[in-house]
């Protein structure tokens, strides 16, 4: 065991959990209704509670269990069976290497609450999302980073697929079946209500930024200098697109938003995500600069040419950016195009049909969508008998 790589993964574990609870919620919290708030905020606190124990108990060992297939890692990790405090994975506890995995199961099925706030079933979201990460996440976690069939190898030869902290794994698997969900869903009966708090949204994009720190320079899994070069560019590409998407915005609409701005530097953040430990600045300014439009375009694009509801644009910010950033690595020439390109396929396809089997067997259970009396009402009274605020819009 190496201390400071302990200590160091220690505290990106703290971040990339900070980075759900409070980060996305009150990201997400702010740019719905008021009447809808505590719902967003409940459904990312009881993700993050579900994921926590079914990643303890299936989860890390689908990811990371010691089976031969290249498929899943089988069982036998179930309930961290034969992990001790002294057990190691490198130079880390693999109690530690565990829960700094687990932080990352939590915020990937927490990024889709974004697509269905304001209207879908809480029986649904518990049931879909626990489904989903066993049966989708932990799986794709296992071919990429668990020495699965498509990493250095397996079906792409002797150099797999390069996604340094989640570009395919997290971002490309979330955006999806946020697109998906959002399809079956259907359009809010009324979608043309601007954020309630862009206050509230930019304090969340706050704190995901520091904590996307955790998030790609834990993923180094050592205290050195690759792990401070994945945190520097990890901050020049979230800068640098939050700056691009404003003044498009400005460009294009004669204002540059808070919330534009914001979601730019999530844009930036997510493009960066599978590049940040094969990049150095200079690249990372070229993608953090070419996100910030791209992604906006995106937005565009889904909502007024495809119509689809994406509440908070999922798919255009977190699914566009980690395919982005995916397919910089080929263009940079860090990793091969036909492993970096058939990953985003493979994993595209599969995270397609395995999200579209759940919805219809999860809504043959519990409802899918709300009625049309606790939309208008607001989820937040209805569903949970509580609200945010005194007077609720």
């Amino acid at each position: 065991m190496n201390g400071a790589d302990t200590a160091w993964i220690i505290v990106a574990t703290a971040l990339v959990l900070f980075m759900t609870l409070p980060g996305l919620a009150l990201f997400y919290g702010g740019l719905v209704r008021a009447r809808n708030v505590l719902s967003v905020f409940m459904h990312c606190y009881a993700i993050a509670c579900l994921m926590s124990v079914l990643w303890f108990a299936f989860g890390y060992s689908i990811a990371f269990g010691s089976g031969t297939s290249g498929y899943w890692g089988g069982l036998d990790k179930m309930f961290l069976g034969g992990i001790t405090a002294d057990t190691l994975s490198g130079t880390l506890p693999e109690v530690l290497f565990f829960a700094f995995q687990m932080t990352f199961a939590i915020i990937t099925p927490a990024l889709i609450v974004g697509a269905y706030v304001e209207r879908i079933g809480f029986g649904f979201v518990l049931l879909f999302s626990g489904l989903w990460m066993l049966l989708c996440y932990a799986p794709v976690v296992h071919w990429v980073w668990g020495g699965g069939m498509l990493a250095d190898g397996g079906i792409f030869g002797e150099v797999g697929v390069k996604d340094f902290a989640g570009g395919i794994v997290v971002h490309e698997t979330a955006g999806l079946a946020a697109l998906i969900l959002a399809i079956f869903l259907g359009a809010r009966r009324d979608p043309s209500k601007p954020p309630h708090n862009p206050g509230m949204v930019m304090i969340g994009a706050a704190m995901l930024w520091v904590g996307w720190f955790g998030f790609n320079g834990g993923s180094q899994l050592a205290a050195d200098g690759g792990a401070a070069m994945a945190l520097t560019v990890t901050h020049i590409s979230a800068a640098t697109a939050s700056l691009t998407w404003a003044l498009w915005e400005r460009i294009k609409f004669g204002k540059a938003s808070l919330v534009g701005m914001v979601t730019g530097t999530i844009a930036g953040l997510a493009s960066i995500t599978p590049a940040s430990g094969f990049v150095g600045p200079i690249e990372a300014l070229a993608i953090g600069a070419i996100a910030g439009i791209l992604c906006q375009e995106a937005v565009v694009m889904i909502r007024n040419v495809f119509k689809i509801d994406d509440t908070l644009d999922v798919f255009a910010v977190h699914g566009v950016g980690g395919i982005f950033g995916t397919i910089m690595i080929a263009v940079f020439g860090v990793g091969t195009w036909a492993a970096q390109l058939g990953s985003l396929v493979i994993v595209g396809g599969f995270t397609v049909v395995v999200t579209i089997t759940l919805i219809f067997l999860c809504r043959m259970v519990t409802d899918l969508r709300v009625d049309h009396e606790t939309e208008v009402t607001g989820l937040d009274l209805t569903v949970h008998g509580e609200r945010a605020y005194e007077f609720n819009s």
